[in-house]
C-alpha cells in the first residue's frame, strides 16, 4: 500500500460523494489520457504504456509539466502515482469507495522538496484548490 508523506512541508486532502458507479469514476480517473476532457485546469497528458504500475505519464498545467509513475493500480479502488516538477516530488492518491449507488471518491497528495519548504504556505493553499477543484471537475463529468 502506498501513503503520502505526512511529514511532507505541503499536504492536502478532500473529499467528494459522486452520484455514480465507482466504475463509471474509475474510468473517468484511469483514462490519463483524456483528464484534459474532464479536467480544464490540464493541458495535456500522454501515458506510456499500460495502466500499471511502473507506467510513466507526462501531463502538463499552468504549473509547468510534470512526470509521474503510477505506484498502484487497483480497479475500481485505488489509482496513486508519485510525480515531480522543479523540485518537487509528489504523491498523489484516490481511493473510491461505493456507497448504495454512489462513490465516495477520498483524494490526498504530499510535497517535499526544497521548493516545497520554502513556499510551503503558498504552495500549500495551490494544492488544497487545485484538490478541491479537480474533485469538482470529476464530479461533474461522472453525474
Amino acid at each position: 500500500m502506498i501513503k503520502i508523506n505526512e511529514d511532507a512541508p505541503v499536504i492536502a486532502r478532500s473529499k467528494i460523494e459522486i452520484n455514480a458507479e465507482p466504475e463509471r469514476v474509475w474510468n473517468l480517473l484511469s483514462d490519463i489520457n483524456n483528464w484534459s476532457k474532464w479536467n480544464p485546469d490540464i493541458e495535456t497528458t500522454s501515458l506510456k504504456g499500460n495502466l500499471e504500475k511502473g507506467t510513466g505519464f507526462r501531463w502538463k498545467t499552468s504549473s509547468g509539466t510534470i512526470t509521474s509513475t503510477l505506484q498502484l493500480v487497483d480497479p475500481p479502488e485505488i489509482l496513486a502515482w508519485t510525480g515531480k516538477i522543479m523540485s518537487i516530488k509528489a504523491i498523489h492518491i484516490y481511493q473510491l469507495e461505493s456507497e448504495n449507488s454512489e462513490t465516495l471518491v477520498k483524494t490526498e497528495e504530499s510535497w517535499e522538496g526544497l521548493l516545497a519548504r520554502i513556499l510551503r504556505g503558498t504552495l500549500q493553499k495551490q494544492l488544497q484548490k487545485s484538490i478541491d477543484a479537480g474533485l469538482q471537475y470529476l464530479k461533474t463529468a461522472a453525474e
